[in-house]
């Protein structure tokens, strides 16, 4: 339950106007009002009278508020990631394409264009990693369950862990490919100069 509506609940269920509600705590009506309305929130200090006046814990005036932020804040990180992988494989494909063919049309100018799409790449998948990184998930499985809003019960959380390894050889390995690819493109296009 989101906190505006616990303390309009408790409030009329201890029959208090918000008036009375805002001299015991020591604040204006108008400010009970935008609590309750959910247009700012207490202070700690107003938190703690509020939980005392309502003989409730702290944590069970808030704890709706807390779920659904922790909700929303997982829902930003998967949001992001899912941007962050969509900017990173779009230009990652893009320099594929185009750092051969600015390198031969354009030069050297071409040179330092490719330099700066791949730094830009190369950004984004440090971003993609950092929040990979943070919410603990990096084999396929785990980024899905993670893009889905769930966890991995423990058993498929170990299993998932001991892939790890592999995956990331595979992943430098695959990396590795695609750079040296790139150079030989690179390299074959100068050659064509």
């Amino acid at each position: 339950m989101e906190l505006s509506k616990q303390i309009k609940k408790i409030r009329m269920l201890m029959t208090l106007s918000q008036e009375e509600l805002a001299e015991k705590i020591f604040v204006s009506r108008q400010t009970i009002s935008n609590w309750e309305t959910d247009k700012n929130c207490p202070d700690l200090q107003s938190l703690l009278l509020l939980s005392e006046l309502f003989e409730i814990s702290l944590d069970e005036l808030i704890k709706g508020d807390v779920e659904m932020m922790k909700e929303k804040i997982n829902m930003q990180e998967v949001n992001q990631l899912i941007k962050y992988g969509n900017v990173y494989g779009l230009m990652l494909i893009f320099c594929i394409i185009f750092i051969p063919v600015s390198i031969y049309y354009l030069k050297t100018i071409g040179l330092f264009i490719s330099i700066i799409f791949f730094l830009v790449t190369i950004v984004y998948a440090v971003k993609v990693e950092k929040i990979k990184r943070a919410n603990n998930v990096q084999t396929y499985k785990e980024i899905l369950a993670f893009m889905n809003g769930e966890t991995l019960d423990p058993q498929k959380k170990q299993i998932e862990i001991g892939k790890r390894t592999y995956q990331k050889v595979l992943m430098a390995l695959g990396g590795g490919l695609v750079a040296a690819f790139i150079v030989f493109l690179v390299f074959k296009f100068i050659a064509l100069i």
